[in-house]
């Protein structure tokens, strides 16, 4: 895959970013959701690629941009052809509460290589290299939190567990500290908790519990990149959502999703940028003179590079960002 398409990846969810972060703190999840998307599919628009997005904002009756099925970038005969997953603002709660830990995320590869996740519940696993190889979804969370103690070479006292504090949690949460280890509760946005299991300066060890199923695909693109492991499971909570899968080519429902069922291939390529400041990636930050600078990160699984930018933005030399 051409690597200067990683850069302009990063392109895209800066400016997802610069337009959902003027709405950090005022409440509107959906207009900060709305500025999200438009911004990065203003940025797609200049892109010479053949996407389309298999994981997005719904369905084209539900979305009118970077819907399910819909084509992506200047097409030309000699485009490549891409899968493209994103989420322009992950956490869209912690934008309009102005918490910490938004981002906004994109992952692409070779048409065919992500899996088209229905919208809905995913139980989750995720750990870093160290620990790859050592977790089992199907495992009890003692057993994973005792593996992952060892892999790291730590007492599980020091291991730190993060989940969605949600109150479908309270059981798992009442194992893992008979165990010892601590817990790291987050309000919104699992992609970048399951990134931080990646680095060691997060003080995050592993992710686990239920969240969104197309996070999943997001995060396990990022963690091919980054060498950890990624496992998810489809949770469907009614008889409609299991038709779903079964109409979106996902028969076993049961079976465990590891990474290369959600991201398949090593030529994935995964880029965010911060909104809200978070332990992945502070946010954005507005200057005067209509000045702004981005933090961002971007990876390739083909060559494990992992790329961190810095960007000053002079805004009014970009219309598009005007306010």
């Amino acid at each position: 895959m051409d690597r200067n398409l990683a850069l302009n990846l990063v392109r895209v969810t800066e400016a997802a970013a610069l337009q959902s972060a003027r709405h950090l703190g005022r409440g509107d999840k959906i207009k900060a959701d709305q500025a999200a998307v438009d911004g990065m599919r203003r940025m797609f628009d200049t892109l010479s690629i053949d996407g389309v997005v298999v994981i997005g904002e719904g369905e084209m009756d539900e979305a009118p941009m970077l819907y399910i099925g819909e084509q992506i970038g200047k097409k030309t005969k000699n485009s490549i052809k891409l899968d493209i997953a994103v989420d322009p603002l992950d956490g869209t709660t912690a934008v309009a509460k102005g918490l910490s830990n938004a981002i906004s995320v994109v992952a692409v590869a070779p048409r065919g290589c992500l899996l088209h996740a229905p919208d809905m519940y995913m139980n989750k696993i995720a750990v870093g290299p160290k620990a790859a190889g050592k977790v089992n979804l199907d495992a009890p969370i003692e057993e994973n939190l005792r593996n992952v103690s060892k892999a790291l070479n730590k007492d599980i006292t020091d291991i730190t567990v993060t989940m969605l504090d949600r109150p479908r949690h309270e059981e798992l949460i009442s194992r893992v500290r008979k165990t010892g280890a601590r817990i790291k509760s987050f309000q919104d946005g699992d992609v970048a908790a399951a990134i931080a299991t990646c680095f060691e300066d997060s003080g995050v060890d592993i992710m686990v519990g239920i969240g969104g199923a197309p996070e999943g695909v997001l995060a396990a693109s990022a963690l091919k990149c980054m060498g950890g492991e990624f496992q998810g499971r489809l949770y469907p909570m009614n008889d409609d959502e299991k038709v779903r899968c079964t109409e979106m080519g996902i028969y076993h429902i049961e079976n465990i999703l590891t990474m290369e069922d959600l991201a398949k291939g090593n030529e994935i390529v995964f880029a965010a940028t911060g909104i809200s400041n978070g332990e992945l990636l502070k946010g954005v930050v507005y200057y005067e003179n209509n000045m702004a600078k981005t933090y961002s990160v971007v990876m390739r699984a083909e060559t494990g590079t992992i790329r961190f930018i810095e960007a000053i933005h002079r805004l009014d030399k970009k219309p598009e960002y005007a306010k």
